[in-house]
C-alpha cells in the first residue's frame, strides 16, 4: 500500500487519478498551484484536504495502527464500511448532512469525498471552549433519530453493513472488553460483558457508532457529520450512549455552568424522541427497554473514556475521574441494586445532584 501524507498526495493525485473511476481528469496545471494539509479527524486515518483553484476535496485513507498510548490495531477495509455507511446516508438525510464519496482506490485503502467550507468549526472545540448552542444539540438529535429510524429494513444494508468485525475492534474491545478485563471490580467486569452479549444480539438499523462532537463540522449552511468507519447493523441504544456521554463528560468539565451545559444533553434527547415519533418506523424497539439499554451505554462508554483505550484529555482532576467512575458503575450496575427502570432524563438529574453536591 502506498501511504499518502502531506508532501506526497498532490504527487499521487498526479500520477494516479486517470485510473479512477468516475473523477475527472485535472486541468493542466492546476495541481502546481495546488495546497494540502492534514486534517485533525481522529486517530485511525491520515486525512488530508486539497486545495486547487477549482475545487477542494478531502483525502482519507486507512492505518492498520492507531495513535493512541495503548497498542491498537485494526483492519485497513474499514474503510471501504465508512463509503458504503456515506453513501447510504446520502439518500436519508438531508442534502449536504454528509460529505458525497467522490472516488475509491481500493488498491491504496483510500478515498476521496467532498470538502466543506475551509473555516469550518469543530464542535467539540466549541464545546471545550465554552460555546454551548443547544440548537446544534437538538439539530444532531433530529438527524441521529432520522439515521436510526429511516434505515431500519433499508434494503442492501444488511448486505454491506451486516458485519461488526470493526465496530468490535474500534468501540467493544477498546471500550467495554477492555475495561471489563483491567477493572478489579468484578461486579461491574460481570455488567460489561452482559452488555457486550446484548449489543451483538441486536440488528435493529444503522448504528454509526462514532456520532460525537469531534465528528460535527459546523458550516454556515449547518452541522455536517463525518467519519462512519465504525457503522453497523446493530444497536441504536449504543448510538445514543456514546453521543451522549461526550456531553456528559463535558458537563462534568464544564461544572460551574451546569444546567447551561446539560441543556444540550436534555434538547438533543428531547429531539430525537420526537422527530422519532414523527413518522412510523417500520418496527419500533418497546420504549423502556430502549432506555434501559441507552442508560447501560451511557454509563459503559463515559467510563471508557476514563479507563479505557481511548481517554479524554480535559478532564484531568481526580475528583473528576471518581465522580466519573462512581456515576458509571451505578448506570451499569443499577439492575442488580434493585433500583427497576430506569429513564435517560434520571440519569441527567443523577449526574446534576452530584456536581451540585
Amino acid at each position: 500500500m502506498f501511504e499518502v501524507d502531506q508532501k506526497n498526495v498532490l504527487d499521487y493525485l498526479q500520477t494516479r487519478h486517470k485510473e479512477l473511476s468516475g473523477w475527472p481528469e485535472f486541468r493542466d496545471g492546476e495541481l502546481s498551484g495546488a495546497t494540502a494539509s492534514e486534517l485533525a479527524w481522529g486517530v485511525s486515518n491520515i486525512v488530508l484536504r486539497v486545495d486547487t483553484l477549482r475545487r477542494s476535496f478531502v483525502v482519507k485513507q486507512s492505518r492498520k495502527q492507531l495513535r493512541t498510548p495503548i497498542d491498537w490495531f485494526s483492519q485497513l477495509e474499514r474503510v471501504w464500511r465508512e463509503v458504503a455507511a456515506m453513501r447510504a446516508l446520502d439518500s436519508i438525510l438531508p442534502l449536504g448532512t454528509v460529505p458525497r464519496v467522490l472516488f475509491e482506490d481500493r488498491e491504496n485503502y483510500l478515498f476521496a469525498m467532498e470538502a466543506v467550507e475551509a473555516d469550518h468549526l469543530v464542535w467539540k472545540a466549541e464545546l471545550l471552549d465554552g460555546r454551548l448552542d443547544v440548537a446544534v444539540a437538538a439539530r444532531l438529535g433530529m438527524i441521529l433519530a432520522m439515521v436510526h429510524r429511516d434505515s431500519r429494513g433499508r434494503a442492501g444494508l444488511q448486505d454491506s453493513l451486516g458485519d461488526r468485525t470493526i465496530f468490535d475492534e474500534l468501540r467493544l474491545d477498546p471500550f467495554y472488553r477492555y475495561v471489563a478485563q483491567t477493572t478489579p471490580d468484578g461486579v461491574l467486569a460481570e455488567s460489561l460483558r452482559r452488555l457486550i452479549d446484548d449489543t451483538l444480539a441486536q440488528q435493529e438499523c444503522l448504528v454509526l457508532a462514532d456520532f460525537s462532537p469531534k465528528n460535527i463540522l459546523l458550516t454556515t449552511t449547518g452541522p455536517v457529520v463525518v467519519d462512519f468507519e465504525t457503522a453497523h447493523i446493530g444497536d441504536p441504544g449504543f448510538d445514543i450512549g456514546f453521543f451522549l456521554s461526550h456531553i456528559l463528560l463535558k458537563v462534568v468539565f464544564h461544572r460551574e455552568r451546569l444546567e447551561e451545559s446539560l441543556a444540550l444533553a436534555r434538547e438533543f434527547w428531547r429531539e430525537y424522541r420526537s422527530e422519532l415519533d414523527a413518522k412510523p418506523a417500520a418496527e419500533k424497539t418497546h420504549r423502556s427497554e430502549f432506555e434501559r439499554r441507552c442508560v447501560r451505554h451511557l454509563g459503559a462508554c463515559m467510563l471508557a473514556r476514563v479507563d479505557g483505550k481511548s481517554r479524554v484529555d480535559y478532564l484531568t482532576e481526580e475528583w473528576q475521574l471518581n465522580l466519573v467512575r462512581s456515576f458509571c458503575r451505578d448506570l451499569l450496575t443499577i439492575d442488580e441494586q434493585g433500583r427497576g427502570e430506569l429513564t435517560i432524563a434520571w440519569c441527567f438529574d443523577e449526574l446534576a445532584r452530584r456536581l451540585a453536591s
